[in-house]
């Protein structure tokens, strides 16, 4: 009997098709999974070595114990990656019928031509719609998917992801999102550019028991000023979903960058998000936060206040509404990089020295009033 001639057998690929003729991956999370997905969004061999690096450190890490109870989540039920079913279009007409219709309905088209200088739509972790008014291109502002400035940003997002600001290995749901992140939004702002009308974000978890893992690149060069909202929403079903969101907010010198967020879930979701921002000096970053319905709301804010006159305000609120009454958590840590004894005090209202010697941090859950506060040093 002739031996089989191994090298000619096709691996099974981590992506198949449902019962719709819809482009899937499996179940959980594998090396293959992460690997056919980069190469399906065609990234560079960077971002690939990036997401098993990520891979591994999920392996290895623990789920967190100091917020709500994770037990029953188990990434063995979600699909934590759908292949695209659309395009990108930057207009309006050209966005699939039934995605239209529910940016019509929550009044984003409409809200963009009134209101904001430009607007990024991500449906089921694949950006439909991107969209920047001519006037504020000509500023040199940068304002995509995060899928598009991978393509035609590469240099400046390898600089920026996941590495000092939210690395991967920074908890479990960071690195899990590390590996299989998809969609989000890429917001550069040039030196000295105030952007005089907000930009906005909407971001849709369309399916049932899957997982959306949306990133969020925000870069505010030197002295400039920008407000930057976020909205997400999820339909409604009977099975676990998981959001599992990071935010990377890198404010320079002078610079101002206020990030908003609005976030209506359903009660079957799982809303686990780590959000950071450094801060040179005399720059400020301000943190507006407001999650809604959802199983469990997990939120972890934090600041890096690197240079004289940096500041950084929190205000975020979790409301969970799943039935089991799950307790929401809220999370946020300042940071302060240690200051000669003869430096002027800090106009931050959370001050800590720098996360390498101090810390300032504490949680509390909503539901009932317990709280935590603590201070560390070594």
């Amino acid at each position: 009997m002739a031996a089989t001639d191994k090298t000619r057998i096709a691996k099974p690929s981590a992506v198949v098709e449902d019962e719709q003729g819809q482009l899937l991956a499996k179940k959980g999370i594998s090396r293959e999974v992460v690997e056919e997905m980069s190469k399906i969004k065609g990234e560079p061999e960077w971002m690939r070595d990036k997401r098993i690096k990520s891979l591994e450190i999920f392996q290895r890490k623990p789920v967190p114990t100091w917020g709500v109870d994770l037990s029953p989540l188990n990434f063995d039920d979600l699909v934590l990656y759908s292949p695209p079913t659309a395009g990108r279009f930057n207009s309006w007409d050209d966005v699939p019928a039934d995605m239209k219709k529910t940016y019509d309905d929550l009044g984003i088209p409409q809200a963009e031509r009134e209101h904001l200088a430009g607007v990024v739509g991500v449906w089921d972790n694949e950006p439909v719609y991107e969209g920047l008014k001519e006037e504020y291109r000509k500023l040199g502002i940068l304002f995509c998917s995060m899928d598009t400035a991978i393509q035609e940003y590469p240099e400046l997002v390898e600089q920026y992801f996941m590495n000092k600001c939210v690395p991967p290995q920074d908890n479990k749901f960071s690195a899990l999102h590390g590996a299989i992140w998809s969609g989000g939004s890429f917001l550069y702002v040039p030196k000295g550019v105030k952007v005089d009308l907000p930009l906005q974000a909407y971001f849709r978890m369309e399916g049932q028991g899957e997982g959306t893992f949306e990133h969020t690149l925000i870069i505010a060069d030197e002295g400039s000023d920008v407000n930057y909202i976020e909205g997400c929403t999820a339909q409604s079903y009977s099975v676990n979903s998981m959001h599992s969101a990071v935010v990377e907010i890198f404010v320079k010198e002078g610079a101002k960058a206020r990030y908003t967020t609005v976030q209506n879930w359903s009660k079957d979701v799982y809303n686990l998000n780590t959000k950071r921002a450094v801060v040179e000096a005399e720059g400020t970053v301000e943190w507006v936060g407001g999650s809604m319905g959802a199983k469990v709301v997990m939120l972890y804010p934090g600041s890096f206040l690197l240079g004289e006159g940096a500041r950084a305000d929190h205000m975020n609120v979790g409301a969970a509404s799943g039935a089991s009454g799950r307790t929401p958590a809220r999370r946020s840590c300042t940071w302060r990089r240690t200051r000669p004894p003869t430096s002027s005090p800090s106009r931050s209202r959370r001050t800590a020295a720098s996360w390498a010697t101090a810390g300032s941090c504490g949680w509390a859950t909503t539901r009932r009033a317990r709280r935590r506060t603590c201070n560390a040093t070594g």
